[in-house]
């Protein structure tokens, strides 16, 4: 039975991890990419499991016959029931989301927060009750709940690697669902099968006390006060380190699964040690290993600001690379990680009965939820993520000296004081002096810096004097020699248009394209870009000549999808340029799905501009790009820049005359800025009519199911690839080009 019941909980940790990611998808999907949209949901599934677990507690108690696994088996059951239902369920939120915010815009986050709960809360009820049931079948079967609770976070762990490099590449997210589902209705089965080995009524004598007095930490307030805490600090330290650590992994799923990874695994193993410190008796070191938590966060976050300059590169293997990144990561964040672990399950173990097991771990995610939103919203903005990390420290030191006693006390207040020192001289000056980035020039200027909900937002000024906006240590975009085809992405689409008037653009940047729209004579133009600090940032820029002053031009904060899902407006031209394609959700804004709701925004005779970056992308992703624009706006062309060599596919509907590119109406028409003339404008198109549909081809369109390059194996190819994509694309194209006969 043990083992049987270990392998369950194994199994049923992964099932778990892998609904939060579909579920997280899925959300960004229907409700758009943002910190509040992320927060919301946040609080919607951890709050569930945070309620689940306190009335599971309490049933479990007023139920004293119940059989603990067949409890188990239901709740499994309605998880996995639940994941049936969550994905038609979100396109439903999304046809509201978008009618509730035409009429009432103050109202969406409620209707967000409202559709997280209904979709997500019986799910989410029944993982937060799992706890106080696992307390009663350790108890029942001669096992410790710290046990099966590290046991389920390995399982955690698992789940990351399986869904991130196994499942969502291979089948998609649909199939992935089904796979869950099927993985926690075997589990349902597995523990209604064995709960027939149970006998009824003998739950009774397991609620009760255990004989003769509990040897417990602190009292029962205090126990609540350091879950609460512990998760607190564990989640703020997560927010204030990511946001670091992808300035150097970047912004993939691949890096988010590795940050994730060197979470959970000291997590897990921090509830092994502590079932092994109580069986030794050494209950009063709980408070010295919290004290430890806190002097590791203070002493590491100096290593972590400068992860940058240390941090492996990928050599010879794609895999070899990853693997090293995540052994440097996992060397910097386990320390405290793992000393966090143990507080948790030792509290646990320590309860009476479900209850308290329920309403301890009922507060610990709460803190959790506190710590987050904090860290996003209200700590890093103000604080940055260093002194964020230092105020975590210093606070998982406060609660352990609350409770060390005598000469430990003292010896724990000189080293949290002396690893404070360290903390502060060790600052490197992140934001003032540097930004972190292992692409950017050593020696540049720091111009502007933000770090906000959503991301951390950086100008830099290099010795060239070339400026480039950073957002998460990643190069976005610049103002250099190499970013020409920015000013063309609003050019092009322009010239195609006989009176283009009304004008889209998805993704501000460095305020170019925006700019090279309004010279080609929009009438009105409205910029959408996620984040608020990219367009307070335009300043800085001078190519876009102070584009959002002019008062034509409308900026708004919002991820671009949302934007058009919500929007009334209809436009002549769109043109955008997400970031790179395999960065965490930038999937969205290349696939079939979002190209179709954008076909829905455009007046007839629209033309659409989409970026094709042939020096960050292999040829099957370029040609999966195309795949997924021309399903939707058949009539396209390709463009490349014949000076930086980058793609631009631009497009519209079918239903015109002509096929587009024989005709350019705006080259009649006068405007500021152009830098090309008419005959290489037109010699540089190099695929039309039937060689793009080749082209295209040769690539599988990318849509919101397969999540092709979010997901797939584009982060390898280009590791692979190196230095030889741009020019492999760029044979392609002209090897497709010359068997058309073009």
């Amino acid at each position: 039975m043990r083992p049987a019941l270990c392998l369950l909980t194994l199994v049923s940790g992964l099932a778990g991890l892998s609904w939060e990611t579909l579920w997280q998808l899925q959300a960004a999907l229907s409700l758009g990419v943002s910190a509040r949209g992320t927060a919301l949901t946040l609080v919607g599934t951890m709050g569930g499991m945070s309620v689940g677990a306190a009335l599971a507690g309490r049933l479990l108690d007023a139920r004293a016959s119940l059989r603990p696994l067949r409890a188990y088996a239901v709740l499994e059951l309605l998880i996995g029931l639940s994941g049936l239902v969550v994905l038609p369920g979100f396109r439903v939120v999304e046809t509201l989301s978008s009618l509730v915010w035409t009429r009432a815009p103050a109202l969406s986050p409620l209707l967000h927060l409202a559709g997280i709960i209904a979709l997500l809360g019986l799910p989410t009820l029944a993982m937060g009750a799992t706890i106080p049931v696992f307390g009663a079948l350790a108890r029942r079967h001669g096992l410790s709940l710290s046990t099966l609770y590290g046991l389920n976070t390995a399982g955690a762990t698992a789940g990351v690697v399986v869904v991130s490099f196994a499942f969502l590449p291979a089948a998609g997210v649909l199939v992935t669902s089904r796979l869950v589902v099927c993985l926690n209705l075997a589990v349902a089965l597995a523990a209604w099968l064995l709960s027939a080995r149970e006998q009824p009524g003998a739950h009774a004598g397991m609620v009760a006390a255990p004989a003769g007095p509990v040897a417990t930490t602190f009292t029962p307030r205090l126990d609540l006060l350091v879950a609460f805490a512990t998760g607190l600090v564990t989640f703020c330290l997560e927010v204030a380190w990511f946001r670091s650590l992808r300035a150097t992994l970047q912004s993939t799923v691949s890096s988010f699964a590795l940050m994730l990874v060197s979470v959970l695994l000291p997590l897990a193993v921090g509830a092994h040690l502590a079932r092994l410190l109580r069986r030794r008796g050494c209950r009063a070191r709980l408070g010295v290993l919290l004290g430890a938590a806190g002097v590791a966060i203070l002493c590491l976050t100096p290593l972590v600001e400068r992860f940058d300059l240390f941090a492996p590169l990928p050599q010879r293997s794609f895999f070899l690379g990853q693997m090293a990144r995540l052994g440097v990561t996992l060397l910097l964040l386990a320390p405290p990680m793992l000393l966090l672990g143990t507080a948790l399950p030792w509290l646990l173990d320590e309860q009476p009965g479900p209850v308290a097991q329920g309403r301890l771990y009922a507060v610990n995610t709460a803190g959790a939820i506190v710590g987050s939103l904090a860290a996003a919203w209200l700590l890093l903005p103000r604080l940055g993520f260093a002194r964020t990390a230092w105020l975590a420290g210093l606070t998982l030191l406060a609660v352990a000296l609350s409770f060390v006693r005598g000469r430990g006390r003292a010896l724990l207040a000189v080293a949290g004081a002396l690893a404070l020192l360290v903390a502060v001289a060790g600052e490197s000056g992140v934001g003032r002096l540097r930004v972190q980035s292992q692409s950017a020039e050593r020696g540049h200027r720091v111009l502007g810096f933000a770090e906000g909900p959503d991301a951390t937002v950086s100008v830099i000024e290099q010795a060239n004097h070339d400026r480039i906006l950073v957002i998460d240590g990643f190069e976005t975009t610049a103002e250099t020699a190499s970013a020409h085809y920015m000013a063309w992405m609003g050019r092009l689409p322009m010239l195609l248009h006989d009176r283009p008037r009304t004008a889209l653009v998805i993704c501000f940047g460095t305020g170019q394209t925006a700019n090279a729209v309004r010279e080609e004579g929009a009438e009105s133009l409205d910029a959408v870009d996620l984040d608020a600090a990219v367009l307070g940032f335009a300043p800085l820029f001078p190519s876009n000549r102070n584009v959002l002053d002019d008062a034509r031009v409308h900026a708004t904060v919002m991820d671009g999808r949302a934007w058009l899902r919500r929007t009334q407006h209809r436009y002549d031209v769109v043109t955008l340029e997400p970031m790179s394609p395999e960065f965490a959700g930038s999937n969205a804004l290349y696939s079939v799905e979002f190209y179709r709701l954008m076909a829905e925004r455009l007046n007839p005779g629209a033309v659409v501009a989409q970026w094709v970056p042939f020096h960050i992308v292999p040829p099957s992703a370029a040609g999966s790009i195309t795949a997924a624009f021309t399903a939707v706006f058949p009539d396209a062309l390709l463009w490349i820049d014949p000076r930086d060599r980058t793609g631009i596919l631009l497009g519209r509907q079918a239903g015109s005359n002509q096929p587009l590119g024989r005709r350019w109406p705006g080259l009649a028409r006068s405007a500021l800025g152009r830098d090309l003339p008419p005959a290489i404008i037109l010699a540089s198109v190099r695929l039309a009519g039937a060689a793009l549909t080749r082209y295209a081809r040769l690539g599988v369109p990318v849509d919101d199911d397969n999540q092709l390059l979010a997901y797939g194996s584009l982060p390898a190819q280009r590791f692979r690839l190196g230095a030889r994509m741009a020019l492999l694309n760029l044979e392609l194209v002209e090897k497709v080009r010359t068997m058309q006969g073009e």
